[in-house]
C-alpha cells in the first residue's frame, strides 16, 4: 500500500489522527495521547496495515514538548509509516506502552524512560537500563544541565 492509500485507510479509523508532510520517504502520523495505545494496537491487528514490527521507538525533545517517535513497518505488506505523540507536561510525561503489542518495545521505552524521563503506563519493568539507580535528571533533555562535569571558564 502506498502512503496516500494508507492515509485513507487510517483516516476511516475512529482517531483523531494528524498526517504531517514531511521530506520523509514515511507517512508521519501524530496521534493524541489518549488514543496512542488503542491506535497502535489497531495498527497490528488489522489484516489491511499489518504492522507487526516496531523497528525504532525513541525519544525526542522538541523544547516545549516531549514524545516519542515510533517506526513501524508490515513485514506482510513491506509498507512504513512513522507515529509520534507528544505531550507539553515535562514535570511528568507519560505514554502508555506498548510492549505487549511489540515485545522489543519493553526496552526501548527503558531506554527512553532513562534518558528522558519519559514514563509508560503499564510497562512491566520501567526502571534506569544504562544509567546508575543514583543519576539524578533525564541527560537527553535540552534543558539537563551536567553539573558534575561541567567546564569552569
Amino acid at each position: 500500500m502506498i502512503n496516500e492509500e494508507l492515509q485513507t485507510l487510517l483516516s476511516s479509523w475512529n482517531f483523531e489522527l494528524e498526517f504531517t508532510e514531511e521530506e520523509s520517504q514515511f507517512l508521519n502520523i501524530s496521534v493524541k495521547p489518549e488514543e496512542l495505545y488503542g491506535f497502535m494496537k489497531q495498527l497490528k491487528e488489522t489484516p489491511q496495515t499489518n504492522f507487526d514490527y516496531l523497528f525504532c521507538l525513541t525519544g525526542v525533545d522538541w523544547g516545549t514538548e516531549l514524545g516519542v517517535v515510533y517506526h513501524l513497518e508490515s513485514t506482510t505488506f513491506r509498507h512504513q509509516i512513522v507515529v509520534k505523540v507528544k505531550t507539553a507536561d515535562r514535570e511528568n510525561p507519560a505514554f502508555d506502552s506498548v510492549w505487549d503489542i511489540w515485545r522489543t518495545a519493553e526496552f526501548h521505552e527503558r531506554e527512553v524512560f532513562d534518558f528522558f524521563g519519559i514514563k509508560f503506563n503499564n510497562h512491566p519493568n520501567l526502571k534506569r537500563l544504562f544509567l546508575t539507580d543514583e543519576w539524578e535528571g533525564w541527560p537527553l533533555r535540552k534543558d539537563y544541565v551536567d553539573e558534575v562535569n561541567m567546564v569552569i571558564k
